[in-house]
């Protein structure tokens, strides 16, 4: 293979560290994408005029949802032995050392699909909660999705993990903390796909809102993340083992059924019924 034109890939993946407690840039831009998504839906039911009330505790239902449902995906989907075995490391960000102790070390396993239904369950008892209709709740977390999503896989890059395959184009990425073969910068190719659906999602959402229906921006986030995410697996490296004598990996696998209740969304799904718009409200659960 040709390494002249590849890049050299190795950031040192702590911001600083504060009395023995590293922190990362994983974890700053996982807080950007949040932040970027309080404020984009805190823009939304401004823009449609919903009691202030009803989005002060969204921001907590959200995070919680997508960091419980994250790691217990990634335990469960991805590793199940190990934390069967070692349940208290999937609560705690900590590892313990087989001669005893314990070391600091961050949530090491995040998984999407995980995030994704964590906060589908949260965004449902939130909903019920405020007396909202549940499908306007998640038009709204729609919209601002994509962006957080590229972040997150904008973390994995700074993290060099979630790595590509080996190849020789111009632009590959040689991980040097992995090896020193030029890969495919995977989390680059979903980072710029997911925030460029952002930016299609937003220009629908400010110049064609009248043309579309209720369900239509949730079966569009879901629907085109996990299918590109279904091709793009055909070019990573598989996260664990046991992917390895599988045809379709457990990302293609866990990803089919949000395409296809993404695709229900986005063409079948309430019709006749608009997306909510500006300066309308709607409190009732349905």
């Amino acid at each position: 293979m040709n390494t002249l034109m590849s890049i050299n890939w190795n950031p040192n993946v702590e911001l600083f560290n504060l009395f023995g407690i590293s922190v990362r840039y994983y974890g700053l831009l996982w807080c950007i994408g949040l932040a970027f998504a309080y404020y984009i839906v805190h823009w939304e039911f401004r823009d449609k005029k919903l009691p202030e009330k009803t989005f002060e505790p969204l921001f907590f239902y959200c995070f919680f949802g997508i960091i419980i449902g994250a790691r217990l995906g990634h335990c469960l989907f991805y590793q199940p032995e190990y934390y069967f075995a070692h349940p208290w490391e999937i609560v705690l960000p900590v590892k313990f050392l087989p001669g005893g102790g314990w070391k600091f070390t961050g949530y090491e396993g995040l998984a999407s699909h995980g995030g994704t239904l964590g906060l589908i369950i949260s965004l449902y008892i939130y909903s019920r909660k405020m007396k909202m209709n549940y499908v306007d709740v998640v038009d709204m977390i729609a919209l601002a999705t994509p962006l957080t999503a590229g972040f997150i896989r904008l973390a994995n890059l700074m993290n060099s993990e979630i790595i590509g395959v080996p190849t020789n184009v111009p632009w590959a990425f040689v991980f040097e903390s992995v090896d020193m073969q030029p890969r495919h910068p995977a989390q680059l190719y979903e980072a710029l796909f997911y925030i460029t659906l952002f930016f299609v999602m937003l220009y629908l959402y400010k110049y064609r809102a009248q043309y579309l229906h209720r369900g239509f921006m949730f079966g569009m986030c879901i629907g085109f993340i996990f299918l590109f995410r279904i091709f793009v697996e055909f070019i990573k490296e598989n996260q664990v083992a046991f992917e390895d004598q599988m045809t379709f990996n457990m990302g293609q696998w866990l990803s089919v059924p949000f395409v296809l209740a993404g695709f229900y969304f986005m063409f079948f799904y309430q019709t006749n019924v608009p997306l909510l718009n500006k300066g309308k409200t709607n409190t009732k659960t349905k």
